[in-house]
């Protein structure tokens, strides 16, 4: 099996990359947060997950080995295959959804396009137990709360949700205390550049 590959990027779209390896091209399928980590860069390193099927292998890359662990334990559960697993990395960060199971954040897991109530209540019954041994990514740990009203409050404006997010998440990366006021005043700010 293939757990790791370096090599050059020959093309990335934000859910695939071309990797050439030695004169061999991987097709590999990538979470959104993979394809931030490595959009831009000549040279990519990614830890692989191997699905073999009868009629076909497909090979899951990840820019951390957190997130690759996340994927196993989330492909783990009945009814949750790579693709659901990988659509829910691309709308929720590894931390993000480590405290959502911890904290039973139903509401926050069925954020992620395409995941239901149900499968949100079964991956906080599996997981619960088993997310801490995920290491975590390395962020400041962001109250949802301060963070969730900043991401409504612009989606209710007309931005994008993902867009709205990823501005809140690097302006409380930087300043992890900003006030709910504030962050959006800032947000909007970077929204409307």
């Amino acid at each position: 099996m293939i757990g790791f590959l370096r090599g050059k990027i020959i093309s990335t779209r934000p859910t695939k990359i071309l990797l050439d390896v030695n004169g061999v091209g991987y097709a590999v399928s990538i979470s959104i947060h993979t394809f931030e980590n490595i959009n831009g860069k000549e040279d990519a390193s990614l830890f692989i997950y191997t699905n073999v099927k009868e009629d076909s292998i497909t090979l899951y890359g990840f820019s951390s080995e957190a997130e690759k662990e996340m994927f196993e334990l989330l492909i783990s559960i009945n009814g949750i295959g790579p693709k659901i697993a990988l659509s829910i990395l691309s709308g929720i960060r590894i931390d993000d959804l480590k405290n959502a199971i911890r904290n039973a954040d139903v509401n926050r897991i069925t954020a992620v396009p395409g995941i239901g109530r149900k499968t949100a209540e079964r991956l906080v019954l599996e997981l619960k137990s088993k997310v801490d041994n995920i290491p975590g990514e390395g962020t400041v740990e962001i109250p949802f709360s301060i963070k969730n009203e900043a991401v409504a409050a612009l989606t209710t404006l007309g931005y994008n949700a993902k867009l709205a997010e990823k501005v809140v998440r690097d302006i409380l990366s930087d300043e992890p205390g900003a006030a709910l006021e504030e962050l959006i005043k800032k947000a909007l700010s970077s929204l409307n550049r």
